[in-house]
């Protein structure tokens, strides 16, 4: 048998370019379209929310949490951090989380202050 034989005689497994076709395999697309369905529909809640709730300070701090929650499970899902020890997960999500809030209340109590200071003479 000469060199330039076809690729009949060949072993089953074995890897010719030519003739190769990779098997179709799913890397987690199932648990990417479970991503995108449940970020949707907290999204969809916080659009109603907008449009529901009056505009102040409680809404504000509503969407800080919820943005915080979809930011948590953006991060545990395609940074892999769910995969990760309980103990690794919650000493990166909980510090991030606090700082994000506290950020969060500075910049609604400087952009409401006028309002706030108001509320507290009230008191």
């Amino acid at each position: 048998m000469n060199n330039a034989s076809s690729h009949n005689d060949q072993t089953i497994g074995e890897y010719i370019p030519e003739t190769y076709i990779p098997h179709t395999e799913s890397h987690g697309t199932k648990k990417l379209w479970k991503t995108f369905w449940i970020l949707t529909f907290i999204t969809i809640i916080d659009f109603v929310i907008y449009f529901i709730a009056p505009a102040g300070l409680v809404r504000n701090v509503t969407f800080v949490a919820i943005g915080i929650v979809k930011a948590v499970f953006i991060v545990g899902t395609f940074m892999h951090l769910n995969d990760e020890a309980k103990f690794l997960r919650w000493m990166i999500i909980l510090p991030a989380a606090i700082f994000l809030s506290y950020l969060a209340w500075l910049l609604l109590l400087e952009g409401s202050f006028v309002n706030f200071d108001k509320w507290l003479r009230t008191w």
